[in-house]
């Protein structure tokens, strides 16, 4: 009998591993490899950072060879500046985006919602950022990123201080500070986590707005009341 479930099976089991081995790899096309390596690296710097990252280590965890990696992008500096430009542009784009509001209040809400947002969506990018690099200049990093968002911030902020009397020379300042707190904030909830990205968000703005000789209790987003 057990001659008989033998001969009836292994045949079969034969067959379909062959069948297995005559099936083709799909092989990636130039553009989908070359997304797959900065995916991998994308994920291998933010847990490692730059230095302690290898093109060995890249190349094993995307399961090709070492010249692949250095076809697509010549090293391991020219990776990370791929990886590190787009996310510069992805937070950038964001923020760029949200930034609808009129009244300064709302802007302010609406950049620190974006950023907490963007940490929590895109974890190892934000991460990727905020590993300085000695080999990134000053347009390609996070500081460069926020700056540009402190520009935007500075406009909206100077004709605010101009109908209320204020010296607007002083926006540029007031808007460093601003986004300099929001950043730096979001650096710190990126571990932590809590309290919700709606409560850090409307008390930054309740710092930021009212100042500390006027704290609200219990403050909330404008922006999200009637929702």
């Amino acid at each position: 009998m057990m001659d008989g479930l033998g001969s009836d099976h292994t045949p079969g089991r034969r067959r379909g591993a062959a069948a297995a081995r005559k099936t083709p790899r799909v092989r990636m096309s130039a553009a989908q490899r070359r997304e797959q390596l900065i995916a991998t690296a994308r994920q291998l710097f933010a847990e490692r950072g730059f230095d302690a990252t290898s093109i060995e280590e890249v190349a094993a965890r995307a399961k090709v060879s070492k010249p692949v990696v250095y076809e697509h992008f010549g090293g391991k500096e020219g990776l990370y500046a791929v990886v590190v430009d787009r996310e510069v542009r992805s937070l950038l784009d964001r923020i760029t985006t949200a930034l609808t509001a009129g009244h300064p209040q709302e802007l302010l809400e609406q950049a620190a919602l974006t950023l907490l947002t963007y940490i929590e969506e895109e974890t190892s990018g934000f991460r990727v950022l905020v590993r300085e690099s000695p080999l990134m200049s000053s347009t390609g990093n996070f500081s460069s990123v926020m700056n540009d968002v402190a520009h935007q911030v500075e406009h909206i902020l100077g004709a605010e201080f101009s109908s209320r009397g204020y010296d607007p020379k002083l926006a540029e300042l007031y808007a460093q500070a601003l986004v300099g707190m929001v950043a730096l904030t979001g650096r710190w909830w990126l571990e932590v986590r809590r309290p919700r990205k709606e409560t850090v968000a409307a008390h930054l703005v309740n710092l930021a707005w009212n100042g500390l000789s006027h704290l609200e209790a219990k403050p909330g987003l404008i922006t999200l009341r009637g929702r």
